[in-house]
């Protein structure tokens, strides 16, 4: 199985374009201070998995996975700033703040039946 197979990796790697699209649309004080670390951590859901896929030994492949899900939790806190900072509509916020819950999911799951 490919990388580009596997459902949890192609949903990151859709909410971190969707971060990017966003932030691309700020002021540069709003990316400069904001943005930059949304979209790391937003990216890093994805990177972390990708790496992880590529270790050989579960243990480590499953660390990556779990340092995916801590990115994943990082882009929730800057999704709620950024719209506590009016940078996000309501609507932009309540669209990706699902997604990302649905991510987390899959991503818990992904982790679960890593090794077994």
């Amino acid at each position: 199985m490919k990388l580009s197979d596997l459902e949890v990796y192609t949903e990151a790697m859709g909410n971190g374009q969707i971060v990017w699209e966003i932030v691309m649309k700020w002021d540069y004080f709003q990316k400069d201070t904001v943005g930059k670390q949304y979209v790391k951590a937003a990216d890093s859901i994805a990177s972390n998995i990708s790496e992880g896929y590529g270790r050989f030994h579960f243990a480590d492949a499953k660390n990556f996975y779990y340092y995916s899900r801590g990115s994943l939790s990082e882009t929730f806190t800057w999704t709620e700033k950024a719209l506590q900072r009016n940078f996000i509509t309501q609507q932009e916020y309540d669209n990706l703040t699902a997604k990302l819950s649905i991510l987390g999911k899959k991503l818990n799951n992904f982790i679960k039946k890593t090794g077994n």
